[in-house]
């Protein structure tokens, strides 16, 4: 098959690349290579794959003779009040209004993906899709406005559409603000680790190898119009995380409490029931595999810097 990765140097498009190309497809990964964060990091992801230079919020996206979308790119992070709305307008609901548009327009079927964060504080633990969406960050209040794009692209255009809500994904070339990346360089360099909040929220930590497998299976098998989580077997809390990586490095962390960030919420726990039924996937991860593959990948990282 012939596949287009949107996002395709970031952290999760850079492993579902090459998780495609593996098997055998032909991938075309693009991505604006936005300056969020250091763009030589994305450039060292897309290292060996067919990433190509593209804004979604401005430039056409060439889908003859494509048979699927898989679209990973946006702007990320919760702590997303204030001016940096508008990049988020642009980034997330702008550009994925035109990649919806795009698609429905040619038939392509497209893997979408979403967030927790559309949950906010939910309603209920473990989450099903079916629960209310109260999203508390303008980063979750863009990606359910993505959702509900393409929904209204799947009923007035005939868009075949697959969202995953994606649920704390982690591993190697994880993003560079997300906690855990922060802890295992911490503990690589003997810094300090600036904890935000009391350490007891807590997460369904998902490995990126998993969440590959479940996005890839999305495109495959699933019906059209299905909302997915996607979500770790396991919830644990920062604190837990961090012992866990404590023990894996030999090493303790200096952790210096900070108030809890605006936006993040206390608790993720994801009822994948619905994945697991139609398309027979469930995390299979742990915690403490998926940790240890983290943490000898950034001390490698600093090893050589």
């Amino acid at each position: 098959m012939r596949y287009v990765v949107t996002g395709a140097a970031g952290f999760i498009g850079s492993h579902l690349s090459a998780a495609l190309t593996a098997q055998g497809h032909e991938v075309v990964g693009v991505d604006a290579f936005t300056d969020y964060y250091d763009v030589a990091l994305k450039e060292a992801n897309a290292k060996g794959l067919d990433v190509r230079r593209v804004d979604l919020a401005e430039d056409d996206l060439d889908l003859d003779g494509v048979d699927g979308v898989f679209h990973l790119a946006g702007q990320p992070g919760v702590r997303s009040f204030g001016d940096v709305f508008d990049v988020y307008v642009r980034q997330n609901l702008v550009a994925s209004r035109r990649v919806f548009e795009r698609a429905a327009r040619g038939g392509v079927r497209i893997v979408f993906a979403s967030s927790s964060s559309v949950y906010g504080d939910a309603e209920r633990y473990p989450t099903p899709e079916d629960a209310q969406p109260q999203p508390i960050s303008p980063y979750g209040i863009t990606k359910l406005g993505c959702e509900e794009l393409a929904y209204a692209y799947a009923k007035g255009f005939g868009l075949d559409v697959v969202t995953l809500r994606y649920f704390t994904v982690y591993g190697p070339r994880q993003r560079p603000d997300m906690a855990l990346t922060r802890i295992v360089d911490a503990l690589a360099r003997g810094a300090p680790f600036e904890l935000y909040g009391d350490g007891s929220q807590s997460r369904a930590f998902t490995y990126v190898a998993d969440a590959v497998e479940a996005t890839i299976g999305a495109m495959e098998r699933a019906p059209a119009g299905v909302i997915y989580n996607v979500g770790g077997g396991v919830e644990a809390t920062m604190r837990e995380a961090i012992e866990a990586l404590e023990r894996i490095a030999g090493r303790s962390l200096e952790l210096v409490e900070r108030p809890a960030a605006k936006g993040d919420v206390r608790r993720t726990a994801a009822d994948t029931s619905r994945i697991e039924r139609d398309l027979d996937w469930r995390a299979t991860t742990s915690l403490e595999d998926g940790l240890n593959a983290q943490w000898e990948w950034a001390a490698t990282r600093v090893a050589a810097s």
